[in-house]
């Protein structure tokens, strides 16, 4: 079995297009680990697009955010922004598509998570040290991360834990060890590279490869300038930060 996993769409459509026109034909379901509405101009036409596309769905925490689950007390200032924009913009339909999504599953061949095994609200995986504790607490033998918006693959063999950023083709083996992985995101890399990123998840093989796309980074932008939202979530796409 093939998955596509996707993670940290956060409203960037001209991304999402972009990722499934690119990975046409490599997979067999789709995963979507949370955030599909966030820090982008166009909530709506994600969700649907996610909803008929995607295998299963988790919700992420901004998409708790516009919910209502969470408060948006616990968010920065642009993040709090964007959802309460998206919370008076997205339809009353996907609204409730929404609000039914966990932020784990639990009922895969591997753990889903939308940020981590021990939290997976919250909690970014970005060091050795947290991938240890999280690796002792998740009971698959390898799970899928988001979140953090940066491609990463943390894996246990044996003592100790080894971690390292994944960039366009990386590979990883996953026939042995203990594994977290993070496909990067979607709609907002923060890891140096403004390409739309996503895993590609191979079972048969035990095997996984992460991929980068170029999708239309001005069109992206100036969706959330028309929409009002503050400026520096559009910046930030062109430097992958």
């Amino acid at each position: 079995m093939r998955y596509l996993i996707l993670s940290d769409v956060h409203g960037n459509l001209d991304a999402l297009d972009a990722v499934l026109a690119d990975a046409t034909g490599t997979w067999d379901r789709v995963i979507a680990l949370g955030d599909l509405a966030g820090y982008g101009a166009e909530p709506d036409l994600c969700v649907e697009l996610a909803l008929g596309r995607c295998d299963v769905l988790l919700a992420g925490n901004h998409d708790l955010a516009v919910t209502g689950a969470l408060s948006l007390e616990e968010f920065s200032p642009g993040a709090a922004a964007a959802a309460r924009w998206t919370r008076e913009t997205i339809s009353e339909r996907n609204l409730e598509a929404l609000r039914p999504l966990p932020p784990e599953n639990l009922e895969q061949e591997v753990g889903l998570f939308h940020a981590s095994p021990r939290d997976p609200i919250w909690e970014y995986v970005l060091s050795t040290l947290q991938a240890e504790l999280c690796l002792d607490a998740q009971r698959h033998r390898v799970s899928l991360v988001g979140h953090s918006h940066v491609a990463l693959a943390f894996v246990r063999r044996g003592e100790g834990v080894a971690g390292t950023a994944c960039p366009n083709g990386a590979r990883a083996d996953l026939r042995e060890g203990k594994w977290i992985l993070n496909p990067g995101s979607v709609g907002q890399p923060r890891d140096g590279d403004p390409r739309a990123a996503y895993l590609l998840l191979d079972l048969d093989r035990w095997s996984a490869t992460w991929q980068r796309v170029e999708y239309d980074i001005a069109a992206a932008q100036a969706a959330i300038r028309a929409a009002g939202l503050p400026d520096s979530l559009a910046d930030r796409l062109e430097y992958g930060q």
